[in-house]
């Protein structure tokens, strides 16, 4: 018996050192991947302002066939040069129509009936429109509504040599980042919530020691919105803090975990 305590003891002493020993850089205690997916006049508007206001980067996933991208292509292209990374968030954002309250899912971006190798092209397709705006070859994706299926296949497999990371399903707070999947990372999606309620995910990171990624849609305006005011209170409190919170683009965290992995 005290053969087994000591090395339940000795196991729990070993998980707790290796979320000690990680280290982000500057010594902060948690990265935070802000994102803003959909490419909606709302981000460009009070979100990337509000960001460069208070020196923080972040990840915006264009969906290609918005006409927010034509009509401002100039101002994402800013975005980019200003350190801001232009994610992919594919040329159509298609969905499954058949799971519960999608009938504004459009028969013909029906995922339920666009096949693995068909949603490959678009999603590649993409990077090349990106990589057109922004000049750059590595980008992180994530998967509209969260669904992973095409025509019933799992489709991230087939794209994943394309991108740094994905963001694939809904979980704020990496629990570890030992067993952090690159290509399998969860993210919060904070329709409505409260600036206390986004403070409260990024301080769960920072006690934990891991990353805090949370995929904004509009602010201040547009569909799945959060308030100017909740996002502002998110911010400052982030900007308030850089000892506790590294704040980036979600392909500059993901790329400086997969260094401390080469390591």
């Amino acid at each position: 018996m005290k053969k087994l305590v000591a090395l339940l003891l000795a196991l729990g002493m070993a998980q707790a050192s290796h979320a000690d020993t990680f280290k982000w850089p500057g010594g902060a205690k948690a990265a935070v991947s802000l994102s803003y997916d959909d490419a909606l006049n709302s981000q460009l508007d009070n979100a990337l302002p509000a960001l460069n206001a208070h020196g923080l980067r972040a990840t915006f996933y264009l969906t290609l066939a918005s006409e927010v991208v034509a009509k401002r292509l100039p101002e994402w292209r800013r975005a980019a040069a200003q350190g801001h990374e232009l994610g992919n968030h594919t040329l159509y954002h298609p969905c499954s129509r058949s799971k519960p309250g999608r009938d504004w899912v459009a028969p013909h971006r029906d995922l339920d009936k666009i096949g693995v190798a068909q949603l490959r092209e678009e999603i590649l397709l993409a990077n090349a429109y990106l990589q057109a705006i922004d000049g750059r070859t590595e980008r992180t994706f994530t998967a509209p509504c969260g669904d992973l299926l095409a025509a019933g296949q799992p489709y991230l497999p087939a794209i994943r040599s394309g991108f740094v990371a994905i963001k694939s399903r809904a979980g704020g707070v990496a629990p570890d980042m030992a067993g952090l999947d690159p290509y399998d990372v969860g993210t919060a999606g904070p329709d409505g919530a409260s600036g206390e309620a986004l403070i409260a995910i990024v301080k769960e990171a920072a006690a934990k020691g891991t990353l805090a990624s949370i995929t904004f849609h509009g602010i201040g305006g547009d569909h799945l919105a959060v308030s100017t005011e909740a996002h502002e209170a998110l911010l400052k409190h982030l900007a308030a803090n850089p000892e506790v919170y590294w704040v980036d683009s979600f392909v500059n965290i993901m790329g400086y975990l997969a260094s401390t992995r080469k390591r």
